[in-house]
């Protein structure tokens, strides 16, 4: 799903009205009927409910999501903190269309009066104060309005996005925001929505009647959605067979590191894949074996110190023969002979190919030797991982995730994927999509290997569009953390717990995907 600014957000309405002959009024209609509709499905006891407007279009959804919910048989009270003189346009309609009289706040010494303790109990609030065209900082009355609903223990629902927010912010914000437990915004999300911390809930968008072609941007940004994945998660055809789904050849693992690779292997049948090779050092490949019968393996030579020798490269090359995919890198080492026997598979193999772990390491100082042209060739490093490809230190990286990655992307013609809180996952030609599944429960050993091989895993059952098989691989290895924090929590949780996690990560993948109004966070 595209992410747009607050501007051509703007753009999009504008352009919807002139071009497409949907009326303003129906749009700000249809968006407060969305918010009006997620109220009676999530909170459907609430039955008093307090709507705080601001004077602008944010206020008008507010109006009819009033107006809505009243004529459900709710107990509906809208603050309108402003002089009904003041509204124009779309909102002054809406707001002629109350049913019953709003109580009209003019002062901040008003809103602390006790006379308006009665209007201000309620069930729910909703946040309809300001919207994503407003630019911080926030002050007086609002600010008062949003200290009240901060201070409050009733649930808040933001129309659109927590009053005070920066809506094109790519990053936290520390400013005066109303506090939320979850958010009904529409068409598509604005920068904030995707990378702050806006909201303790989930986050809906809501279509209010904008087609498809009106929603453009030049941000070169998504977000992932189970919708956008849908088609890679879906019901297989009754004919399918093993070979159906492609083979993935895993290389890695060494003496005390043979955890990663074993793990690395199954979760690529976990994750799809219709057979998984593990090649690994002669010396671990007993261990690798005992991970999970499902896996086939390889005996490869290796060094004194129970790597991978350079002497293993015709071997693999061979494996490599018939194969859909190769990863490499977990546990692998960074062993001198390793590292260059990593370079040299990388140049010369022209299957597919995920490189992770010390297979990234390999190209330190040499990231030049990292081309993707004409071939599907993605990387998954962690900031670290990154900083030393990049020749930048890990808080470069960390200061300008997505610019650090969008320039690697196109300068090295690749897939990268750039773990860490909002995963992102960027095309050669730079465009990039970022993951909101995941939690800290997953900040722990062997995620990364997991990753691994379900990025390649994806990529075998869909070749033809391999980028939206790394897209979904993202999406569902945070996904299946997501699902076994419910059980084992965050600070318990390992790496293999995601393998487990992964059938109920694919079901919900597909439920989503049915559902009226998309969301993240739930």
């Amino acid at each position: 799903m595209k992410i747009v600014s607050a501007e051509e957000m703007r753009a999009i309405d504008r352009t919807t009205s002139e071009r497409w002959g949907v009326p303003s009024l129906t749009l700000m209609e249809n968006a407060g009927a969305a918010v009006a509709e997620y109220v009676l499905s999530h909170h459907a006891s609430a039955e008093r409910i307090v709507v705080f407007c601001g004077k602008g279009n944010n206020g008008g959804d507010g109006f009819v999501a009033g107006r809505r919910l009243h004529e459900q048989g709710k107990k509906v009270q809208v603050v309108l903190l402003a002089n009904p003189a003041d509204l124009r346009g779309d909102a002054a309609v809406m707001f002629g269309k109350l049913p019953d009289a709003a109580v009209v706040v003019h002062s901040s010494e008003e809103l602390k009066r006790d006379l308006m303790r009665p209007a201000l109990h309620g069930d729910l609030y909703l946040d309809a104060v300001l919207g994503t065209g407003f630019k911080p900082p926030v002050s007086g009355l609002y600010a008062e309005a949003i200290a009240a609903m901060n201070a409050s223990q009733i649930p808040v629902i933001a129309v659109d996005i927590p009053s005070g927010a920066n809506a094109d912010a790519m990053a936290e914000q520390s400013r005066t925001i109303a506090r939320a437990d979850a958010i009904v915004t529409f068409t598509a999300p604005r920068p904030a929505h995707v990378f702050s911390s806006l909201t303790s809930g989930a986050t809906f968008v809501a279509g209010i009647g904008s087609p498809e072609e009106a929603i453009v941007s030049a941000l070169q940004l998504n977000v992932i959605t189970a919708r956008d994945i849908a088609s890679l998660v879906g019901p297989r055809p009754a004919e399918s067979n093993k070979g159906s789904y492609g083979h993935v050849l895993v290389v890695g693992g060494s003496l005390g590191k043979s955890g990663s690779v074993a793990m690395a292997g199954m979760s690529a049948l976990r994750a799809g894949g219709g057979l998984s090779t593990v090649a690994t050092p002669k010396s671990v490949l007993e261990t690798v074996a005992g991970f999970h019968p499902e896996l086939m393996t390889e005996p490869l030579p290796e060094t004194d110190a129970g790597t991978i020798s350079t002497s293993a490269r015709d071997r693999i090359e061979e494996l490599a023969k018939g194969k859909s995919v190769i990863a490499i890198g977990p546990g692998i080492s960074r062993h001198p002979q390793t590292s260059e026997l990593v370079r040299n598979l990388v140049a010369k193999l022209e299957l597919p190919m995920v490189v992770d772990a010390d297979g990234l390491n390999a190209f330190e100082g040499r990231a030049d030797e990292l081309n993707g042209k004409d071939r599907t060739l993605a990387i998954t490093p962690h900031p670290g991982e990154m900083a030393r490809l990049a020749g930048l230190s890990i808080a470069e990286v960390q200061k300008d995730r997505l610019g650090v990655a969008r320039r690697f992307a196109r300068e090295h013609k690749l897939i990268v994927v750039l773990k860490g809180h909002r995963t992102l996952v960027v095309r050669p030609d730079g465009e990039a999509w970022v993951n909101t599944t995941g939690n800290p429960g997953m900040a722990t050993g062997g995620t990364g290997d997991i990753l691994t091989g379900m990025v390649a895993g994806m990529i075998a059952q869909h070749r033809k569009d391999a980028f939206a098989a790394v897209v979904a691989a993202v999406h569902l290895h945070g996904l299946a953390g997501n699902v076994m924090r419910e059980s084992v929590g965050e600070h318990s949780m390992v790496a293999t717990d995601l393998l487990r996690g992964l059938p109920q990560a694919f079901r919900r993948t597909q439920n989503a995907a049915k559902e009226k109004l998309v969301c993240w966070g739930a």
